[in-house]
C-alpha cells in the first residue's frame, strides 16, 4: 500500500514529500548509510579522530537499519485489516517524536554536563579536550537519528501492547500484527550493537540495555495476547 499522510511516521512524510524525488526505500537508505559513513571517515580523516571511527560507523549502521526497520513496520501496520484506530493512533499522534526529543534533550544533557564530571568523559575521550565543531555537529545528528528511532521504537511497542489487549483478530490480521511486534522487537535488540562501547559508562548502558529490555516485555506480551485472543 502506497502511504498517506496521517498513517505515515515523521520520517516517511518528509521523505515522501520532497519535490521532484521519488526513489525506491532501499535507495534511501543506501543513500542514508553511504553519506554517514563517508562523513564519520572525512572527518576522522581531516582531525586524526581515527579512534572515533568504530564506534561512529556502528551507530551509522543501527540507524540505516533503524530506517530499514521502520519501513517494514509501517507497511505492515498498514494493511487493511488492521484497525484504523489502531494506525491513527501509531502514525498520526506524532508521540514518536515527542519521545525522541526527550530521549536526545536527555543524551544530550548527560553528554555535556553529567558525564563531564567523570574521571573519562565520553565526548573527550573519542574526540578530544577540544572537540572540533565540525564533529561535534555530525555526531549530534547521528544521535538525533538514533534517538528518534529509540522514541518511534518505545511508541510502536506502547500501541501495539494497547491494540492486543483492545482488539480481537482473525488468524490471518492476528499473523500480520505478530510480525509488526517481532519486527519492533529486532528494530530494538538491533541497537544493542552499541552496548559494547558504552562499558564504561554506566547510565549510558543501563538506559540502552533497559530500553531494549521494556520493548521486548512488551511486545512480547502484545504477541502473546494475540495468540490469546484471536478468533
Amino acid at each position: 500500500m502506497e502511504p498517506e499522510y496521517g498513517e505515515t511516521w515523521t520520517y516517511e512524510s518528509i521523505v515522501s514529500a520532497l519535490p521532484g524525488i521519488d526513489i525506491p526505500d532501499s535507495v534511501a537508505i543506501a543513500i542514508q548509510l553511504v553519506v554517514f559513513e563517508v562523513s564519520v571517515l572525512a572527518l576522522a580523516w581531516y582531525y586524526d579522530l581515527w579512534n572515533a571511527v568504530l564506534v561512529g560507523t556502528a551507530a551509522v549502521v543501527v540507524a540505516a537499519f533503524g530506517s530499514f526497520e521502520m519501513l517494514r513496520i509501517s507497511a505492515a501496520a498498514r494493511r487493511p485489516k488492521t484497525p484504523e484506530s489502531y494506525r491513527r493512533l501509531l502514525f498520526g499522534s506524532n508521540i514518536e517524536v515527542v519521545l525522541s526529543v526527550l530521549a536526545f534533550i536527555a543524551l544530550v544533557t548527560h553528554l555535556f554536563v553529567f558525564d563531564t564530571a567523570s574521571e573519562a568523559p565520553l565526548v573527550r575521550t573519542l574526540f578530544g579536550p577540544d572537540p572540533p565543531v565540525l564533529v561535534v555537529y555530525a555526531t549530534l545528528l547521528v544521535l538525533w537519528d538514533l534517538c528518534y528511532r529509540i522514541g518511534t521504537g518505545w511508541w510502536a511497542s506502547v500501541v501495539g501492547l494497547w491494540r492486543s489487549f483492545r482488539y480481537r483478530f482473525d488468524t490471518e490480521t492476528a499473523a500480520i500484527l505478530r510480525r509488526v511486534d517481532s519486527e519492533i522487537i529486532l528494530f530494538s535488540t538491533a541497537q544493542l550493537l552499541l552496548l559494547p562501547f558504552l562499558t564504561g559508562h554506566p547510565v549510558l548502558f543501563a538506559a540502552l540495555a533497559g530500553h531494549v529490555v521494556a520493548v521486548t516485555v512488551v511486545s512480547g506480551t502484545s504477541i502473546l495476547l494475540l495468540g490469546l485472543r484471536q478468533y
